[in-house]
């Protein structure tokens, strides 16, 4: 079995440098940069599987280094690991391309669970059927990453461009906070926190907003539902 190599981009050495240890003594293969800019040479030198950075780093702050490697492997998972702990900021670190975000001070076994988690969902992840999905008048190409209604171009973030997937994949079938919680924030993200709603409101402002037919529905107390008809 290839074994699992992790980036860790941390300007705290002791942290930085206790995570490789652990990480290596289960298996993996472990290499650490104390600064964003140097994580991202290190990123650009190698092929990792998985990437887990600060925010708060020196030359390059995680917001823009998660962005940078978006542009380069929009499909590496990138997990966000810092003390900033507001809604803001975890909106902007999903914003700027991050899969999971976790909050310092944390448990090694939570983070061995998600980084194990977004290893098996990135290595299992299906072929989608078909590189367009399609509802009503909305098209979403997998391969150039573009979103259109009626022929009009619609900009997301890359959190907001997995939500409609995962909508879109499951269109006129109602999804509860816990199933997009599980399927587009990983399964340890916090269910009792409004992100997902703040996402599915930038959704509605993007999608439905200046169209008359509005796919994006609300069921009150049990979830979401993306009609075609």
């Amino acid at each position: 079995m290839e074994v699992a190599k992790i980036l860790i981009v941390e300007d705290e050495k002791k942290i930085a440098d206790t995570l490789k240890f652990g990480l290596s003594e289960i298996g993996f293969y472990v290499e650490v940069a104390y600064d964003g800019t140097l994580g991202y040479h290190l990123f650009c030198a190698q092929d990792f599987n998985i990437v887990i950075l600060d925010i708060n780093l020196p030359g390059m702050n995680g917001y823009e280094l998660c962005k940078a490697i978006r542009i380069r492997n929009p499909h590496i998972p990138v997990l966000m690991l810092t003390s900033m702990i507001s809604l803001n900021d975890k909106i902007e670190g999903y914003d700027s391309g991050a899969d999971d975000y976790m909050v310092k001070p944390f448990e090694f076994k939570e983070l061995l669970l998600k980084i194990r988690s977004l290893l098996k969902r990135t290595t299992n992840q299906s072929l989608p059927v078909g590189n367009v999905l399609i509802a009503a008048d909305l098209e979403m190409n997998l391969d150039s990453k573009e979103v259109k209604r009626d022929d009009t171009i619609i900009n997301l973030t890359a959190k907001e461009f997995q939500l409609l997937e995962y909508l879109l994949r499951n269109k006129n079938r109602l999804v509860s906070r816990v199933d997009i919680a599980i399927n587009v924030w990983d399964i340890d993200f916090e269910t009792n926190t409004n992100v997902i709603d703040v996402y599915i409101s930038y959704l509605r402002n993007k999608v439905d907003k200046h169209f008359e037919h509005k796919l994006i529905q609300t069921h009150v107390g049990m979830g979401y539902i993306l009609k075609d008809h």
